[in-house]
C-alpha cells in the first residue's frame, strides 16, 4: 500500500462521513471506524492505542497529558490503524518520530493529515497567496493542527514548487513534495545532514527554540539541481527535541529546464546525436570499394 492508495481510502472513508464540524469534533470519525475514546496519563512519548472487543468494538486510548491538537492527530491515526487494517509498530519509537519508523505508522499518519485538514476543506479555506509564518499558523489554528502537520499538508497540496522537509538530530527524516516538483523530478535524499546553507542549518547551531526564513540557493537543498536559481525556506527548530522543519518553496517561473522520465528521473544531457543543420555529411573524402 503505498501513499497515493493511502491517500484515497481516506477520502473515501471521509466521503462517507459528515465533516461539517470535524474541526471541532472528531465524534462522527469516530462512530464510523465503530470506536470509543477513552483518555488516560499515559507514559511520556505515548501518544495512545487502541484495543479491540471481542464483538468488534474498537477502543482508542489517548494521552490526556498531551495537547488538544496532538490528541486530536492520535485519534485519527488510531482510527487509520482501524479502517486500513494495519498493526501497530511503535517499538519504543516517539510518535513524533520518522526515525526508523515501521511503515505502518508513516502510513496511518499519511491518513491521519487527510481526516484532519480534508482535502476539499482545505483547498476552499487555503489563502491563494505567498507561504508565510502567518499563513501556516492561521490554517493551523483553523483545522487545530501543528505547526509541522499544517506546513506538511500545505506543501502536499500547494500549485507552487513546494516542498516539507523533517530533520532530527541534524538529519533529514522525510519531505513531502507539491506535485510540481514531483514532476520535475526534485528530490532531497533521506538520512543526509541537514545541508550547511540552509535556514534550518543556521537555526539548528543555535541550540534553543527558535524560526526564522530566508532565501537560499535552490541547489542548497535539491539533488543534481541547476545553480543560480533561489528559493525561500520557512524553517522552525525545537530544541527538546532536536527536531527542525524546513518549507521550501519558489516560483514557478524559477523552476529549471528539465526533462523527466516516465519513471520520475530526471534525464541528464548526454551530448546524444549532433544538432541538424541542414547540410548533408557525404560525399567524404573516402569512398566505399
Amino acid at each position: 500500500m503505498d501513499e497515493a492508495d493511502v491517500r484515497q481510502r481516506a477520502r473515501s472513508f471521509v466521503a462517507k462521513v459528515d465533516i461539517s464540524n470535524i474541526r471541532k469534533d472528531l465524534s462522527s470519525y469516530v462512530t464510523a471506524a465503530n470506536a470509543k475514546i477513552k483518555k488516560d496519563e499515559l507514559g511520556e512519548g505515548e501518544s495512545g492505542y487502541t484495543i479491540t472487543k471481542p464483538n468488534g468494538k474498537h477502543i482508542i486510548t489517548v494521552n490526556s497529558l498531551e495537547t488538544d491538537e496532538r490528541q486530536r492527530f492520535t485519534i485519527c491515526h488510531e482510527i487509520a490503524h482501524i479502517v486500513l487494517g494495519l498493526e501497530s509498530s511503535h517499538e519504543e519509537i516517539p510518535s513524533w518520530s520518522y526515525a526508523k519508523r515501521h511503515p505502518n505508522e508513516i502510513a496511518c499518519d499519511t491518513f491521519a493529515a487527510e481526516l484532519l485538514m480534508p482535502y476539499r476543506q482545505w483547498l476552499s479555506a487555503v489563502p491563494k497567496t505567498e507561504p508565510s509564518l502567518e499563513l501556516i499558523q492561521h490554517m493551523a489554528d483553523l483545522f487545530a493542527t501543528s505547526f509541522p502537520a499544517t506546513a506538511s499538508r500545505f506543501a502536499s497540496l500547494s500549485d507552487l514548487p513546494c516542498a516539507f522537509v523533517t530533520m532530527e538530530l541534524g538529519a533529514i527524516r522525510y519531505a513531502a513534495r507539491s506535485t510540481p516538483l514531483r514532476q520535475a523530478g526534485a528530490w532531497i535524499s533521506p538520512r543526509s545532514g541537514i545541508p550547511a546553507g540552509s535556514v534550518a542549518h543556521r537555526i539548528r547551531s543555535f541550540g534553543k527554540n527558535q524560526t526564522d526564513m530566508g532565501e537560499i540557493s535552490q541547489d542548497v537543498w535539491f539533488e543534481n539541481w541547476e545553480k543560480g536559481l533561489d528559493l525561500c525556506e520557512l524553517s522552525r527548530h525545537y530544541a527538546l527535541t532536536d527536531t527542525t522543519i524546513s518549507l521550501l518553496w519558489f516560483d514557478s517561473d524559477d523552476m529549471p529546464e528539465i526533462e523527466v522520465s516516465r519513471f520520475g528521473e530526471r534525464v541528464e544531457d548526454d551530448g546524444g546525436l549532433p544538432e541538424l543543420t541542414g547540410e548533408l555529411p557525404w560525399p567524404g573524402r573516402s569512398r566505399r570499394r
